[in-house]
């Protein structure tokens, strides 16, 4: 499965720091009810015999839904489990070698903090591109974050479909317009709603008109 811009509308990253009673398994398949384009799982904690089986039992969730299955960082797990892709950061594996490992059909994503990352990761062989954080994120406390500017510098220096990330919620999804994002990656803001399809309806809704707004 290769993936386009609107792939990027609406990316969902799991986190276990709100399940409050519920499997996983169970917010995924909300999140997807409600319309996400994109999920990445995010594993951060989890052994690896779980991890594996875990991915097997969301990868079949998300075919199901014919939406895109990304493994967060774990090159192994994601061509065990047969995802669609992996997602790597500047620490992780080098893209170029991640590339390699996982063939031409599977999808790459790369993080990019600066114009210079974001030009090796599409020369490396990235499909798409996250950036941030573009605000202040209780989710990854010492993300560094990055200025407008240089979100919209990162997005015209490649011809790649870019994700915003980093403590984007449905009160400031719009201020994205005019950045050049072709959507935004959530994890709070679906995985701690109290009903996670409707949030996911309006937070699509959201992402499409800030799209939309900036000629995409």
């Amino acid at each position: 499965m290769k993936l386009d811009r609107r792939t990027m509308l609406l990316y969902a990253i799991t986190d276990r720091a709100w399940l409050n009673g519920r499997t996983l398994y169970e917010q995924v398949e909300e999140a997807l009810k409600g319309g996400i384009t994109c999920l990445q799982l995010r594993e951060k904690n989890l052994d690896y015999d779980n991890f594996l089986a875990e991915a097997i039992e969301i990868r079949q969730l998300c075919k199901k839904y014919n939406v895109p299955f990304i493994i967060n960082d774990n090159i192994d797990i994601a061509l065990k489990c047969d995802a669609d892709g992996v997602h790597i950061g500047q620490h992780d594996t080098d893209a170029k070698q991640a590339r390699a490992l996982i063939g031409r059909d599977k999808i790459l994503g790369v993080t990019a903090k600066t114009v210079s990352q974001a030009i090796k990761a599409a020369e490396d062989g990235a499909d798409y591109l996250g950036t941030g954080a573009v605000f202040a994120t209780s989710t990854k406390p010492d993300a560094i974050g990055i200025s407008r500017d240089t979100l919209k510098s990162i997005c015209q220096s490649v011809d790649l479909p870019i994700v915003a990330i980093g403590g984007i919620n449905g009160e400031n999804i719009l201020q994205l317009t005019g950045s050049g994002v072709d959507g935004v990656a959530l994890v709070s803001a679906i995985f701690s709603a109290k009903n996670i399809t409707e949030e996911c309806h309006r937070l699509r809704q959201l992402s499409e008109k800030m799209v939309g707004q900036q000629g995409k």
